[in-house]
This record gives C-alpha cells, sequence and structure tokens, in this order.
C-alpha cells in the first residue's frame, strides 16, 4: 500500500461513518500501547508535537501515557495554528489535566535551550506524511533536539521520521505505522498499529477515490482530457449522445463519432460532432476515425453501433490498431468476443454486464460477492486488462486487485445507464488516471449520480436525468 492510499481510506471510513476523531483516537491508543509493551511503565517520556494531525495523535498519546507514567508534552509552534477539529479537540482536553507538564515552544531558541537529560522515551509528533521537503523552523531544530538524544533515550516516531524523506529527519529506534506497511518507507524500522479500519476498505470504491482521480491538470482549454465517444447506427443515436453527455462535465472537450444519418438528430453545442458518411460504421471509416483517435486522449466505442458485418469489421481493425487507452461497452463487447486477441498490448477498460461476461469468457459471474470477485480478477488477468462486471453491486479488476461499488439503485436499471457510465470511465481514462482507477471511480460517480436522481424523483427517471447529475455528484465528492 502507498501514502496516497492513507488519504483515500481515511476518506473513505469517514463515508462509512468512522470518524476522524475515532482514528486519531486510536491511532494514539495504539502508540501508547505499544510503548509500554516495549519499555514497561513508570517512564520519564517526552512527547514533540507539531500543529498537524501527526501532532493530534501525539495529544492522544500523551493522555493515554498520563495514566501510569510522568509526561511532559512540547508543542512546537503556536496552539491557534492547531488544524483539524480532532486535533483541537485533543488539545484542549490535554489543557485540562493537571498531570500531563504542557510546554509551548514557538521559536527555534527555546527548543534548543531545552534539557532532555532524564528523559527514557522521546516520541516524535511533529510532521506526518503530507510533507514535502526538509523541516523548516521551528520544528527543524527540534528535530536536532530530539537527535541529540539519539542513543541515550528511546525515540519512537509516529507513523514515520518526523523530516523523512529529507536528509534532516528524526532518528528514530522505530516509527509505529498505521494499519499496514506503506511499500514508500524504508531506512528505519516500523511496527504496526491497528486503527480501526474494516476490511471493506480494501475493496471498496469511495469518495477518496474519487478525489484523487477528479484532479484538474491544467489551465488551458484541452489540459483537462479530450476523449472520443464512438458509437450510433442507424437504428441508435440515443447511446453515443448519452455516453457524451456524461463525459462532458469531466473533460475540455469531447468528439463524437457516428454515422451521418443518427448524427443529424443531435444538437448539442457542449460536443463536437464527426459524423461519418453512411449508416453503420464500415472499415472505409477506419482511417479517419483513427485520425480522430490520435488527437484525444481517451476512447470509447460500443455504445449503439451495432452488429451489422461491417460494423463488426471496423470495430476489431478499430481496436487492433488504435493506440490510445479504449473503454470497449455494449456491441463492441460482442465483437471483440469473437476474438479477444485484438485486445493483445492494449490499454482498456471492459464493461460487461453478467449476460456479457458470459459471451467474452463462457462464465456467468455467480454466487458471493467474493466468488464473483475471484472469477473477474482471473479473467482480468488472463487478457492483461481492466474488467468492470456492471451489476448491484459493480465489480472491477485489473488482474492484480478488484474493488466494488456500492452506489446506484434499482431505477438504474432503465436503458442508457449503462452508456453514461462507459462515457464517465472514458472522461477519467482522459483525465489521466489508470483503467482500474477510471472504472472504479467511473462506477462510483455514475452511481451517486442515480442516487441523487431518485432523492429528487424516486426510482423512476431516464438515463439522461442520471447523465444531468453527473456534475452535483462531482461537487458532493469534491466538497465531502
Amino acid at each position: 500500500m502507498k501514502i496516497e492510499d492513507v488519504y483515500i481510506w481515511d476518506i473513505n471510513a469517514k463515508w462509512l461513518g468512522i470518524s476522524p476523531f475515532q482514528l486519531m483516537e486510536n491511532a494514539g491508543a495504539g502508540v501508547a500501547r505499544i510503548i509500554e509493551e516495549k519499555f514497561g511503565k513508570n517512564l520519564k517520556v517526552a512527547i514533540f508535537c507539531g500543529t498537524g494531525n501527526n501532532g493530534g495523535d501525539g495529544f492522544v498519546i500523551a493522555r493515554h501515557l498520563s495514566f501510569e507514567n510522568n509526561v511532559t508534552l512540547f508543542l512546537v509552534g503556536d496552539e491557534v495554528k492547531i488544524r483539524s477539529e480532532e486535533a483541537k479537540h485533543n488539545w484542549e482536553i490535554l489543557k485540562k489535566l493537571d498531570f500531563v507538564k504542557i510546554k509551548v515552544l514557538k521559536d527555534s531558541s527555546q527548543i534548543k535551550a531545552l534539557d532532555l537529560k532524564g528523559f527514557d522515551v522521546i516520541v516524535d509528533a511533529l510532521l506526518g506524511a503530507g510533507t514535502k521537503g526538509e523541516p523548516r523552523e521551528p520544528i527543524r531544530s527540534a528535530v536536532e533536539k530530539i537527535n541529540e538524544y539519539a542513543g541515550k533515550a528511546k525515540i519512537v516516531s509516529v507513523d514515520l521520521p518526523s523530516g523523512y524523506p529529507s536528509s534532516v529527519r528524526v532518528t528514530c529506534d522505530f516509527a509505529v505505522t498505521f494499519q499496514w506497511d506503506k511499500e514508500e518507507y524504508e531506512g528505519f524500522e516500523r511496527i504496526i498499529a491497528k486503527i480501526g479500519y474494516p476490511k471493506e476498505l480494501y475493496h471498496l470504491v469511495g469518495p477518496g477515490d474519487a478525489k484523487f482521480a477528479l484532479r484538474k491538470k491544467g489551465e488551458y482549454k484541452g489540459q483537462n482530457g479530450k476523449v472520443l465517444i464512438i458509437g450510433g447506427s442507424e437504428n441508435y443515436f440515443g447511446a453515443p449522445y448519452l455516453a457524451s453527455k456524461a463525459a462532458s462535465y469531466l473533460v475540455d472537450l469531447v468528439y463524437l463519432s457516428m454515422p451521418e444519418e443518427s448524427a443529424r438528430r443531435i444538437n448539442d453545442p457542449d460536443l463536437i460532432l464527426r459524423p461519418v458518411k453512411g449508416k453503420n460504421f464500415s472499415k472505409e471509416h477506419l482511417e479517419e476515425v483513427l485520425a480522430l483517435a490520435e488527437k484525444v486522449d481517451a476512447i470509447a466505442i460500443g455504445m449503439g453501433i451495432g452488429l451489422s458485418e461491417e460494423t463488426k469489421e471496423f470495430v476489431r481493425e478499430f481496436v487492433k490498431h488504435c493506440k490510445k487507452p479504449m473503454v470497449i461497452d455494449a456491441d463492441a463487447l460482442k465483437v471483440i468476443a469473437e476474438d479477444l486477441s485484438v485486445l493483445r498490448d492494449k490499454t482498456f477498460v471492459l464493461t460487461p454486464h453478467a449476460g456479457e461476461f458470459k459471451i467474452l469468457f463462457g462464465e456467468k459471474p455467480e454466487g458471493s460477492l467474493e466468488k464473483k470477485a475471484k472469477l473477474v480478477t482471473e479473467k482480468a488477468r488472463e487478457i492483461n486488462g481492466t474488467i468492470l462486471l456492471k451489476g448491484a453491486y459493480d465489480i472491477i479488476s485489473d488482474g492484480k486487485t478488484w474493488k466494488y461499488n456500492k452506489t446506484g439503485n434499482k431505477g438504474m436499471t432503465t436503458g442508457g445507464t449503462g452508456d453514461v457510465l462507459a462515457g464517465l470511465v472514458g472522461a477519467l481514462l482522459a483525465i489521466g488516471n489508470s483503467p482500474f482507477r477510471a472504472a472504479s471511480v467511473g462506477a462510483f460517480l455514475n452511481g451517486l449520480a442515480g442516487d441523487r436522481v431518485k432523492e429528487e424523483m424516486g426510482e423512476n427517471f431516464t438515463a439522461l436525468e442520471v447523465a444531468k447529475k453527473v456534475p452535483h455528484a462531482i461537487r458532493w465528492v469534491v466538497e465531502f
């Protein structure tokens, strides 16, 4: 697991109702317990705290250790800068305690004058994982002061040594890191403390995933993604339009390529229409559409495209020659099911429902969530790509890991919501997400938009109403 996952898990835990207060309490209690297990009780302990959440963990550690040890807490910085509600809450508790000595150190001269002789344990709760570069004053002086006592007192860091990975960092005996070991950490001993995350967080897609997926990259038109939607036929024009409409809320530019007869029915200034001649896609359109694909960051293909022989040939050849990340949906899934070798060396997401999954792989996903997830993971590994299995719970796998999505409701059985999903996944690919994250967050946003519609209208609504609620879903994620 990576440091980024810490933030995602914290946000998703909050969404599940596990408050940041609980997590901070469990983290601080975990560190205090490990200190007593390692070094005993009746200790003289110095705890150095910053004003962020790492310092908030330190406040909790001080309270827990104060029961059977002699604790002095040094706040490095001004208490008015204590940021989060949970850190402030724990600071206010500490100030009421007569058996924890508190010293506020606002500048480096106060820190340099400190004498820590006689302390058995020094706890470093100055800086967390989110800080970059070398620590600035007065934190820097606190790091140097702690290091003067390396080898004389036991030094324990909270989560990671403050200042890591710069050269100005605390030299700790070990760090207590939370819930799992982070693969970026190296060069110091780590002990893991569980803080109450449930198993769901390994696999559940939530607003934390979406926050990271929705980060804007640039300030100029086109820098935040260009997507090409390829679909439609003589019989269908709504499906590619729904995919395009959903995508238009996420990326800067949406190109919609469809046969000219059905393209005449589209009148939307937010989309750039690129019609092709005739009633259906055929091989004669291949060069034209591949040239268009060169201009964009990602493609979604298949919505309403039909299954005429000429179209099937076009889809196979397009997938075989396209070099951009793709979402392959609807009829295009049935086409590639005839020859999965066209996916070799491609970057793609397949978006089947259970029936389409069976057409693709000869097996229907059945049984428990974990049983279905195992099958999806196995098939994703076999084709070396990402699969988003649509259902009451969507299941997503890239062959290495899997996630599931719980947003959405029965109203979303209406036709077209899968097209909205394909557009969202294509847009998320276009703004630079991995296929696995694009598929996971696309499923989450699609279901969330559907849930917003249900709140207003009940369970009778259309897919276009889901597409139009996408900006509301994004705003909810950003503000969560």
